[in-house]
């Protein structure tokens, strides 16, 4: 596959365009970069995020979805990871916390209530929250080897 021109440009920090631009995580000390123009909708990023988060011999939660948007189009969207998190500032327990090493914003299972205010202060809705286990389930990008870069066959994701 040959390289696009876009995916040499500069990364934006807004959500994915269509453009084919690159798309960095908005203010992330983490280099995950997505780019929405090789994504071909395999979801093979979410199969590998689910077995990164098995437990117990059982598939974990997807920290990434993958949505279509239009004919042969689609949009990853995990957490962004933003440098002025709205959903760690809106925390009321501070169970969502920056990890130095890997720069993701990552949650604290025994401080968090499950009151779902992360999800609804994510300004673009990348914060998911399980319902039925009363917790969110948002990237935490692997401990700093994101199993949806690693596995992603079009390269629609990558680590730098």
């Amino acid at each position: 596959m040959s390289a696009n021109p876009a995916s040499k440009s500069q990364p934006v920090s807004a959500l994915p365009p269509l453009s084919g631009k690159p798309m960095r995580q908005v203010g992330s000390t983490g280099p995950l970069v997505l780019l929405p123009n090789r994504c071909t909708g395999c979801r093979t990023c979410e199969l590998a995020c689910a077995f990164a988060h098995s437990e117990d011999g059982n598939l974990g939660l997807s920290r990434i979805r993958i949505h279509p948007a239009g004919p042969d189009r689609y949009v990853q969207v995990t957490c962004l990871q933003c440098v002025n998190a709205a959903c760690v500032q809106v925390c009321p327990t501070q169970a969502l916390v920056r990890n130095a090493d890997t720069g993701a914003v990552c949650h604290d299972e025994n401080r968090c209530v499950g009151c779902g205010l992360c999800e609804t202060a994510c300004p673009f809705g990348h914060m998911h929250f399980a319902v039925e286990m009363r917790k969110p389930v948002k990237c935490d990008l692997c401990g700093g080897r994101p199993a949806c870069a690693m596995f992603c066959p079009h390269e629609a994701l990558e680590w730098r």
